[in-house]
């Protein structure tokens, strides 16, 4: 089978990571190709040498009616030289011109969490509805995504896959000083941009100046005068969920998601997890069993966070549930699994 997947941005990203993570369990057998655009190109580095890696240099999350015309005329020429069986279709800004420049039968497209439309950019819901007829299936992340998707009336072949992933391979990971200086640390992985609330996190962590709040991202410059010595932005840093080895407490603090890969790769080290209560979060976050899914509130975060490192018993739990559920259903052999599924009846029903 030919299988081609393109996404808007080939940077380091949880869609990214998923997109990788199928495209790399797939190469034994299937020809695969992955196409993106815009970005800084690190994910590039997630692919196995089998997966021919495309830039599309016209593709971009802005809209720009010249750009997007230049982009559907690059993925309709791309379709027309690889003639792939299925084409994988991530993030709303590719599948609307995938959806335009290849015959619906072959694509799949992948909301990775449907709230950056349905609440963050409400005004590309209508394109949303109207170009759900012109794909094979649509998959969201998780069963809240799932049921938002129904409720807004996109119905057409739609079902729910789990993010899924290996537990990051730590063997190559840096010994990083800040890792060491703190009794227990707290590890946030996400961009530095105002969804993922990073005041809240400097708040937090000037209420818990005895634990270490580290926070990998794209945060070249910081740009916050009053971030307390126990807190630290350490940057991009390649392989990022292999740090979550290194912590004591997982916390990802959010406006809205998917179902966020990083917080499965900390419960692939079975780690306990405190998370604003969005999108996915709580269908594998279940309070008081491997962590809390809380409302974003400054308070609410430094309390959970503190039951939870304070007590070891509650702590060890914990983590032992965490690695439980990311065994049952959150592992990257069942999400291929599912995926590869729906790959395969798109394929047959090419040949009827």
């Amino acid at each position: 089978m030919r299988i081609l997947q393109i996404i808007t941005k080939c940077e380091l990203g949880g869609a990214q990571t998923v997109v990788a993570n199928l495209a790399n369990s797939l190469v034994e057998g299937n020809e695969v190709f992955v196409a993106s655009g815009e970005g800084d190109g690190k994910m590039w580095s997630l692919f196995h040498p089998s997966v021919e890696c495309i830039h599309l240099k016209h593709l971009q999350r802005a809209v720009s009616l010249k750009e997007d015309l230049l982009a559907y005329r690059e993925i309709r020429k791309l379709y027309k030289r690889i003639k792939p069986d299925v084409v994988h279709l991530h993030a709303s800004k590719v599948a609307i011109l995938g959806k335009i420049a290849i015959p619906r039968k072959k694509i799949i497209y992948t909301v990775h969490g449907f709230d950056s439309i349905r609440v963050a950019n409400r005004i590309f819901l209508p394109i949303t509805k109207f170009m759900q007829r012109f794909c094979a299936s649509i998959v969201g992340v998780s069963n809240y995504d799932y049921n938002n998707l129904i409720s807004e009336n996109i119905t057409n072949n739609v079902e729910m896959i789990y993010n899924g992933i290996n537990r990051p391979d730590t063997s190559s990971i840096e010994d990083i000083p800040v890792f060491h200086q703190y009794e227990k640390n707290v590890l946030t992985i996400a961009r530095l941009v105002a969804p993922k609330k990073p005041r809240y996190f400097i708040e937090i962590a000037k209420r818990l100046p005895q634990y270490g709040f580290i926070w990998i991202g794209n945060c070249e410059e910081v740009e916050y005068d009053d971030v307390p010595e126990n807190c630290h932005f350490i940057g991009n840093i390649a392989n990022a969920g292999a740090y979550c080895s290194k912590t004591d407490l997982y916390c990802l603090i959010s406006d809205f998601e998917g179902l966020p890969v990083s917080i499965l790769e900390a419960m692939s080290f079975g780690k306990p997890v405190v998370a604003s209560k969005v999108g996915g979060v709580p269908e594998i976050i279940e309070d008081g069993v491997n962590g809390y899914a809380v409302e974003n509130d400054v308070d609410i975060f430094v309390n959970r966070i503190k039951e939870i490192l304070e007590d070891p018993d509650l702590y060890g739990k914990m983590c032992q549930k965490s690695l439980d559920i990311f065994n049952e259903k959150l592992t990257i052999k069942t999400m291929v699994d599912k995926y590869f599924a729906i790959y395969k009846r798109i394929y047959s029903s090419q040949l009827k």
